[in-house]
Protein backbone atom coordinates (compact mmCIF):
# COMPACT_ATOMS: atom_id res chain seq x y z
CA UNK A 1 0.00 0.00 0.00
CA UNK A 2 1.27 3.22 -1.17
CA UNK A 3 2.19 5.55 1.74
CA UNK A 4 3.80 8.95 2.69
CA UNK A 5 6.97 7.92 2.43
CA UNK A 6 6.42 7.05 -1.00
CA UNK A 7 4.75 10.14 -2.50
CA UNK A 8 7.19 11.94 -0.63
CA UNK A 9 10.85 9.84 -1.78
CA UNK A 10 9.16 9.85 -5.67
CA UNK A 11 8.71 13.77 -5.56
CA UNK A 12 12.03 14.30 -3.84
CA UNK A 13 10.14 16.11 -0.91
CA UNK A 14 9.92 15.13 2.66
CA UNK A 15 6.98 13.88 4.32
CA UNK A 16 6.01 16.78 6.05
CA UNK A 17 5.67 18.50 2.84
CA UNK A 18 3.34 15.82 0.92
CA UNK A 19 1.49 16.08 4.72
CA UNK A 20 0.99 19.83 4.35
CA UNK A 21 -0.32 19.69 0.70
CA UNK A 22 -2.90 16.63 1.77
CA UNK A 23 -4.06 18.79 4.21
CA UNK A 24 -4.85 21.88 2.19
CA UNK A 25 -2.09 24.13 4.04
CA UNK A 26 -0.91 27.35 2.29
CA UNK A 27 2.67 26.94 2.96
CA UNK A 28 3.91 25.18 -0.34
CA UNK A 29 4.21 26.05 -3.85
CA UNK A 30 2.24 25.27 -6.74
CA UNK A 31 4.52 23.48 -8.51
CA UNK A 32 5.25 21.08 -5.71
CA UNK A 33 1.84 20.91 -4.66
CA UNK A 34 0.52 20.73 -8.59
CA UNK A 35 3.69 17.52 -8.55
CA UNK A 36 2.53 15.99 -5.21
CA UNK A 37 -1.07 16.10 -6.63
CA UNK A 38 -0.68 14.15 -9.28
CA UNK A 39 1.73 11.54 -7.91
CA UNK A 40 -0.46 10.60 -5.66
CA UNK A 41 -3.48 9.91 -8.23
CA UNK A 42 -0.72 8.17 -10.39
CA UNK A 43 0.22 5.87 -7.37
CA UNK A 44 -2.48 5.03 -5.82
CA UNK A 45 -2.39 6.80 -2.51
CA UNK A 46 -4.92 6.70 -0.51
CA UNK A 47 -5.21 8.07 3.11
CA UNK A 48 -5.52 6.36 6.62
CA UNK A 49 -9.50 7.46 6.92
CA UNK A 50 -10.63 5.30 9.55
CA UNK A 51 -7.70 6.53 11.75
CA UNK A 52 -8.53 10.04 11.15
CA UNK A 53 -12.31 9.58 12.00
CA UNK A 54 -11.73 7.47 14.91
CA UNK A 55 -9.94 10.89 16.25
CA UNK A 56 -12.27 13.38 15.23
CA UNK A 57 -15.35 10.91 15.72
CA UNK A 58 -15.92 12.32 12.27
CA UNK A 59 -14.58 11.96 8.92
CA UNK A 60 -14.47 15.86 6.92
CA UNK A 61 -13.30 14.00 3.70
CA UNK A 62 -14.76 13.47 0.42
CA UNK A 63 -14.47 10.90 -2.34
CA UNK A 64 -14.01 12.05 -6.48
CA UNK A 65 -14.55 8.33 -8.33
CA UNK A 66 -13.63 8.71 -12.61
CA UNK A 67 -13.45 6.05 -14.80
CA UNK A 68 -9.96 4.51 -15.92
CA UNK A 69 -10.29 5.58 -18.95
CA UNK A 70 -7.77 8.13 -20.72
CA UNK A 71 -9.00 11.52 -20.40
CA UNK A 72 -6.94 14.18 -20.12
CA UNK A 73 -9.08 16.58 -18.43
CA UNK A 74 -9.79 14.91 -15.25
CA UNK A 75 -6.23 16.41 -13.87
CA UNK A 76 -8.53 19.71 -14.33
CA UNK A 77 -11.41 18.63 -12.73
CA UNK A 78 -9.90 17.06 -9.77
CA UNK A 79 -7.69 20.79 -9.68
CA UNK A 80 -10.82 22.56 -9.55
CA UNK A 81 -12.44 20.09 -6.56
CA UNK A 82 -8.96 19.71 -4.15
CA UNK A 83 -9.37 23.67 -4.51
CA UNK A 84 -12.42 24.67 -3.26
CA UNK A 85 -12.33 21.45 -0.59
CA UNK A 86 -8.51 23.09 0.96
CA UNK A 87 -10.52 26.05 0.83
CA UNK A 88 -13.36 25.08 2.93
CA UNK A 89 -11.22 22.37 5.19
CA UNK A 90 -12.30 19.06 3.57
CA UNK A 91 -9.67 16.48 2.84
CA UNK A 92 -10.57 14.19 -0.67
CA UNK A 93 -9.68 11.20 -1.75
CA UNK A 94 -9.19 10.39 -5.49
CA UNK A 95 -10.13 6.56 -7.45
CA UNK A 96 -11.69 4.98 -9.74
CA UNK A 97 -14.60 2.58 -9.80
CA UNK A 98 -13.16 -1.02 -8.65
CA UNK A 99 -11.90 0.56 -5.34
CA UNK A 100 -14.29 3.55 -4.59
CA UNK A 101 -17.39 2.00 -3.46
CA UNK A 102 -15.47 0.50 -0.60
CA UNK A 103 -15.17 4.69 -0.06
CA UNK A 104 -18.77 5.82 -0.07
CA UNK A 105 -20.04 4.83 3.03
CA UNK A 106 -20.21 7.43 5.83
CA UNK A 107 -18.35 6.22 8.27
CA UNK A 108 -15.21 6.45 6.04
CA UNK A 109 -16.75 10.10 4.04
CA UNK A 110 -19.06 12.39 4.29
CA UNK A 111 -20.37 12.12 0.45
CA UNK A 112 -19.26 11.52 -3.42
CA UNK A 113 -18.76 13.63 -6.38
CA UNK A 114 -18.75 10.84 -9.37
CA UNK A 115 -17.53 10.50 -13.15
CA UNK A 116 -18.47 7.58 -14.14
CA UNK A 117 -20.95 5.69 -16.21
CA UNK A 118 -19.92 2.03 -14.73
CA UNK A 119 -21.11 3.29 -11.54
CA UNK A 120 -24.82 2.27 -11.89
CA UNK A 121 -27.91 4.59 -11.20
CA UNK A 122 -29.31 2.16 -8.60
CA UNK A 123 -26.47 2.00 -6.88
CA UNK A 124 -26.09 5.32 -6.45
CA UNK A 125 -29.65 5.90 -5.87
CA UNK A 126 -29.59 3.38 -2.79
CA UNK A 127 -26.00 4.96 -1.10
CA UNK A 128 -26.99 8.73 -1.23
CA UNK A 129 -28.96 9.90 1.94
CA UNK A 130 -29.26 13.05 3.89
CA UNK A 131 -25.89 12.09 5.61
CA UNK A 132 -24.32 11.08 2.58
CA UNK A 133 -25.08 13.20 -0.13
CA UNK A 134 -23.63 12.32 -3.86
CA UNK A 135 -22.85 14.83 -6.61
CA UNK A 136 -22.93 13.48 -10.60
CA UNK A 137 -21.18 15.13 -13.50
CA UNK A 138 -22.26 12.54 -16.02
CA UNK A 139 -26.13 12.02 -15.61
CA UNK A 140 -29.05 13.51 -14.31
CA UNK A 141 -30.66 11.57 -11.88
CA UNK A 142 -34.21 12.60 -9.30
CA UNK A 143 -33.06 11.93 -5.88
CA UNK A 144 -33.82 14.12 -3.22
CA UNK A 145 -29.69 13.65 -1.73
CA UNK A 146 -28.05 13.81 -5.71
CA UNK A 147 -27.40 16.47 -7.38
CA UNK A 148 -25.96 16.96 -10.76
CA UNK A 149 -23.59 19.28 -11.98
CA UNK A 150 -23.28 19.02 -16.49
CA UNK A 151 -22.09 20.54 -19.06
CA UNK A 152 -24.95 22.18 -21.15
CA UNK A 153 -24.21 20.12 -24.42
CA UNK A 154 -27.07 20.87 -25.99
CA UNK A 155 -27.48 24.64 -27.00
CA UNK A 156 -23.47 24.66 -27.50
CA UNK A 157 -23.82 21.96 -30.18
CA UNK A 158 -26.80 23.04 -31.58
CA UNK A 159 -24.99 26.39 -32.10
CA UNK A 160 -21.53 24.49 -33.79
CA UNK A 161 -23.43 22.85 -35.79
CA UNK A 162 -25.87 26.11 -36.88
CA UNK A 163 -22.79 27.67 -38.16
CA UNK A 164 -21.30 24.58 -40.15
CA UNK A 165 -24.67 24.60 -42.23
CA UNK A 166 -24.19 28.42 -42.54
CA UNK A 167 -20.88 27.71 -43.68
CA UNK A 168 -22.25 26.11 -46.60
CA UNK A 169 -21.54 22.20 -44.77
CA UNK A 170 -24.69 19.65 -46.03
CA UNK A 171 -22.84 16.03 -45.86
CA UNK A 172 -22.37 15.15 -43.07
CA UNK A 173 -20.48 12.38 -40.92
CA UNK A 174 -20.98 12.01 -37.51
CA UNK A 175 -18.44 10.06 -34.55
CA UNK A 176 -20.42 9.20 -31.74
CA UNK A 177 -19.61 8.01 -28.44
CA UNK A 178 -20.59 5.92 -26.17
CA UNK A 179 -24.31 6.04 -26.43
CA UNK A 180 -25.27 5.00 -22.44
CA UNK A 181 -23.21 8.30 -21.76
CA UNK A 182 -25.35 11.34 -21.33
CA UNK A 183 -22.80 13.50 -23.26
CA UNK A 184 -23.27 11.54 -26.03
CA UNK A 185 -26.88 11.58 -26.42
CA UNK A 186 -27.37 15.04 -26.02
CA UNK A 187 -24.41 16.13 -28.54
CA UNK A 188 -26.08 14.05 -30.77
CA UNK A 189 -29.02 14.91 -30.10
CA UNK A 190 -28.34 18.54 -30.55
CA UNK A 191 -26.87 17.95 -34.01
CA UNK A 192 -29.78 15.60 -35.67
CA UNK A 193 -32.22 18.16 -34.27
CA UNK A 194 -30.42 21.11 -36.04
CA UNK A 195 -30.01 19.63 -39.43
CA UNK A 196 -33.12 18.60 -39.75
CA UNK A 197 -34.46 21.76 -38.47
CA UNK A 198 -32.67 23.31 -41.87
CA UNK A 199 -34.23 20.42 -43.57
CA UNK A 200 -31.09 18.16 -44.11
CA UNK A 201 -31.37 14.77 -44.03
CA UNK A 202 -29.05 12.70 -41.99
CA UNK A 203 -28.17 8.87 -43.11
CA UNK A 204 -27.55 6.90 -40.05
CA UNK A 205 -24.97 5.20 -42.80
CA UNK A 206 -22.66 8.14 -42.43
CA UNK A 207 -23.18 7.65 -38.35
CA UNK A 208 -19.85 5.59 -36.78
CA UNK A 209 -19.48 4.52 -33.66
CA UNK A 210 -16.56 5.41 -31.06
CA UNK A 211 -16.21 4.96 -27.25
CA UNK A 212 -14.55 8.11 -26.68
CA UNK A 213 -11.06 6.72 -26.89
CA UNK A 214 -8.47 8.11 -29.33
CA UNK A 215 -8.17 4.51 -30.84
CA UNK A 216 -11.75 4.49 -31.69
CA UNK A 217 -11.69 7.61 -33.56
CA UNK A 218 -8.37 6.35 -35.51
CA UNK A 219 -10.32 2.51 -36.46
CA UNK A 220 -13.74 4.28 -37.27
CA UNK A 221 -12.00 6.63 -39.16
CA UNK A 222 -10.37 3.95 -41.10
CA UNK A 223 -13.24 2.01 -41.79
CA UNK A 224 -15.03 5.67 -43.26
CA UNK A 225 -11.54 5.73 -45.58
CA UNK A 226 -12.77 2.40 -46.75
CA UNK A 227 -15.90 3.06 -48.14
CA UNK A 228 -14.59 5.78 -50.10
CA UNK A 229 -17.11 8.34 -49.70
CA UNK A 230 -15.96 10.87 -47.12
CA UNK A 231 -18.39 13.15 -46.13
CA UNK A 232 -17.43 17.16 -46.09
CA UNK A 233 -17.12 17.41 -42.47
CA UNK A 234 -16.69 14.39 -39.59
CA UNK A 235 -18.33 15.94 -36.36
CA UNK A 236 -16.70 13.74 -33.32
CA UNK A 237 -18.35 13.67 -29.83
CA UNK A 238 -15.13 14.25 -28.45
CA UNK A 239 -11.66 15.33 -28.86
CA UNK A 240 -9.75 12.21 -28.29
CA UNK A 241 -12.00 10.96 -31.30
CA UNK A 242 -11.48 13.65 -33.59
CA UNK A 243 -7.10 13.20 -33.10
CA UNK A 244 -7.49 9.56 -33.72
CA UNK A 245 -9.77 10.19 -37.06
CA UNK A 246 -7.09 13.50 -37.89
CA UNK A 247 -4.15 10.76 -37.41
CA UNK A 248 -6.13 8.38 -39.76
CA UNK A 249 -6.45 10.76 -42.75
CA UNK A 250 -3.46 12.05 -42.40
CA UNK A 251 -1.68 8.51 -42.78
CA UNK A 252 -3.84 7.90 -45.90
CA UNK A 253 -2.91 11.17 -47.35
CA UNK A 254 -5.93 13.31 -46.78
CA UNK A 255 -5.34 17.41 -46.34
CA UNK A 256 -7.36 18.77 -43.33
CA UNK A 257 -9.73 21.02 -43.96
CA UNK A 258 -9.07 20.95 -47.94
CA UNK A 259 -10.26 17.47 -48.50
CA UNK A 260 -12.46 17.02 -45.22
CA UNK A 261 -12.81 19.31 -42.22
CA UNK A 262 -13.08 17.98 -38.43
CA UNK A 263 -14.61 19.18 -35.38
CA UNK A 264 -14.20 17.94 -32.17
CA UNK A 265 -15.80 18.11 -27.94
CA UNK A 266 -13.58 19.01 -24.77
CA UNK A 267 -11.17 21.18 -25.93
CA UNK A 268 -8.65 19.10 -24.44
CA UNK A 269 -5.20 19.92 -23.85
CA UNK A 270 -4.02 18.05 -27.29
CA UNK A 271 -6.88 20.11 -29.35
CA UNK A 272 -4.66 23.01 -30.24
CA UNK A 273 -1.45 20.37 -31.26
CA UNK A 274 -3.82 19.38 -33.86
CA UNK A 275 -5.38 22.89 -34.84
CA UNK A 276 -8.83 20.95 -34.33
CA UNK A 277 -12.17 23.34 -34.07
CA UNK A 278 -14.09 22.23 -30.47
CA UNK A 279 -15.68 23.13 -27.60
CA UNK A 280 -14.13 24.45 -24.21
CA UNK A 281 -15.58 23.07 -21.24
CA UNK A 282 -14.49 24.95 -18.37
CA UNK A 283 -13.12 21.81 -16.41
CA UNK A 284 -11.30 23.37 -13.48
CA UNK A 285 -14.43 25.66 -12.89
CA UNK A 286 -16.76 22.58 -12.75
CA UNK A 287 -14.66 21.00 -10.77
CA UNK A 288 -14.87 23.76 -8.15
CA UNK A 289 -18.74 23.82 -8.49
CA UNK A 290 -19.19 20.65 -7.99
CA UNK A 291 -17.37 20.41 -4.36
CA UNK A 292 -19.07 23.32 -3.85
CA UNK A 293 -22.56 22.31 -4.71
CA UNK A 294 -21.67 18.82 -2.54
CA UNK A 295 -20.39 21.24 0.74
CA UNK A 296 -23.84 22.72 0.68
CA UNK A 297 -25.58 19.73 0.56
CA UNK A 298 -23.96 18.52 3.42
CA UNK A 299 -24.30 21.51 5.27
CA UNK A 300 -28.29 21.58 4.52
CA UNK A 301 -27.73 25.03 2.18
CA UNK A 302 -27.60 23.97 -1.41
CA UNK A 303 -30.92 24.77 -3.03
CA UNK A 304 -32.80 22.26 -4.98
CA UNK A 305 -31.68 22.78 -9.09
CA UNK A 306 -29.11 20.90 -10.95
CA UNK A 307 -26.09 22.72 -12.37
CA UNK A 308 -25.34 23.07 -15.95
CA UNK A 309 -22.27 24.39 -16.83
CA UNK A 310 -21.79 26.83 -20.24
CA UNK A 311 -19.30 26.13 -22.73
CA UNK A 312 -17.82 27.81 -26.08
CA UNK A 313 -16.90 27.61 -29.41
CA UNK A 314 -13.43 26.98 -30.26
CA UNK A 315 -12.72 27.68 -33.70
CA UNK A 316 -8.96 26.38 -35.43
CA UNK A 317 -7.75 25.53 -38.37
CA UNK A 318 -9.26 22.09 -38.38
CA UNK A 319 -12.53 23.46 -40.56
CA UNK A 320 -12.62 24.89 -43.73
Amino acid sequence: MVGLKDIARAANVSVSTVSNVLNGRKNVGKETKDRILRLCEEMGYQPNIMGKSLKTGQTNTIVFNFSDFERSFYLKIIKGIHDYLSENDFDLIVCTTNSSKNFMRGNFTRGAIVLDKKMADSFLASTANSQFPIVVMDRMLESENIKSVITENYSVMSELTQVLIDKGFRHFGYLGGMETSLDHQERYQAFTDTLAKNNITFQRTNYYHGDFSEQSGYRATNILILSNQLPEILMCANDNMAIGAIKALRENHYDIPKDISITGFDDSSNAENFDLTTVTIPRYESGYIAAKELVEMIHGTANKEDFKITAKINWRGSVK
